[in-house]
Parts: structure tokens; C-alpha cells; sequence
């Protein structure tokens, strides 16, 4: 998971070692802040989340590893100080938008993806199958 300031046009923040299999997910206008979104990234289900109060995005994997339910992008928004965080709708269990961990359990994380806006549109990025979060 990538996080932009803002949704400036040809903004990109990768990380390293991941593949760039870039699938374009809908418009920046579409998203509405703190409401996630479900994409199929390279087979893999991603939520997708731009956040009040700067548009600020995050990408993460959509499988709550607590309940095995596909759901993150259904989660409740917030932050814990400037930390923006998703807690699952099943257990609540809450995660980092920008790095993925748990906070309940820091052995535990949701996969990130790198994210960036292209002529008004979301962009996601497939990771490599061999990277782990974190």
C-alpha cells in the first residue's frame, strides 16, 4: 500500500520490488472520502480508500485475515492521531492504511499496493506473488 499527499496528476510512490501490472480501478472522482472500494487487482481483491481531509490513498489487500472474509473495503475509516486506519466490519480488528499491520496484533498485516492517479484515473498495482507485507 502506497500513500499519496493528494491526488495530484503523475504522483507515483512504488515500493520497491514489486511488479508494476498497473490496473485501472475507476475515476479519482468516483471514490468518496473514508468509503472503501473493491477492485480485482491481477486476480487479487484490493480496497481501495481515499481519506478526508487531503484525498490522501491507500491500497490494500480486501481479505480480513482475522475472519477470512473478503470485506476491509466495507471497514470503518478513522485515524488514531494522524495514523489513518480500516477496522474490519467483522471482529474490528484495525489496521494501517500505510503500512498494512495490525494494531491489534503486529505479526498480522494486510498486503499493501502501490497506488498513483493518471489523467483523473486510479491506478493500483498487482504485487509480486513472493513479497509478504510489512
Amino acid at each position: 500500500m502506497t500513500l499519496l499527499e493528494s491526488p495530484r496528476e503523475g504522483t507515483s510512490h512504488e515500493l520497491p520490488g514489486a511488479a508494476h501490472r498497473w490496473t485501472d480501478v475507476c475515476a479519482i472522482d468516483d471514490l468518496t472520502p473514508d468509503r472503501g472500494v473493491c477492485a480485482l487487482v491481477d486476480g487479487a481483491a484490493v480496497a481501495v480508500f481515499s481519506c478526508w481531509p487531503d484525498g490522501a490513498l491507500f491500497a490494500v489487500g480486501n481479505l480480513d485475515p482475522y475472519s477470512g472474509a473478503s470485506v476491509i473495503s466495507r471497514g470503518i475509516v478513522g485515524s488514531i492521531g494522524d495514523r489513518p486506519i480500516v477496522a474490519s466490519p467483522i471482529f474490528k480488528n484495525r489496521f494501517d492504511l500505510e503500512t498494512g499491520v495490525s494494531l491489534d496484533d503486529d505479526t498480522v498485516a494486510l498486503p499493501i499496493h502501490p497506488i498513483e492517479v493518471r489523467n483523473g484515473r486510479v491506478l493500483v498495482a498487482a504485487l509480486d506473488r513472493h513479497l509478504t507485507p510489512g
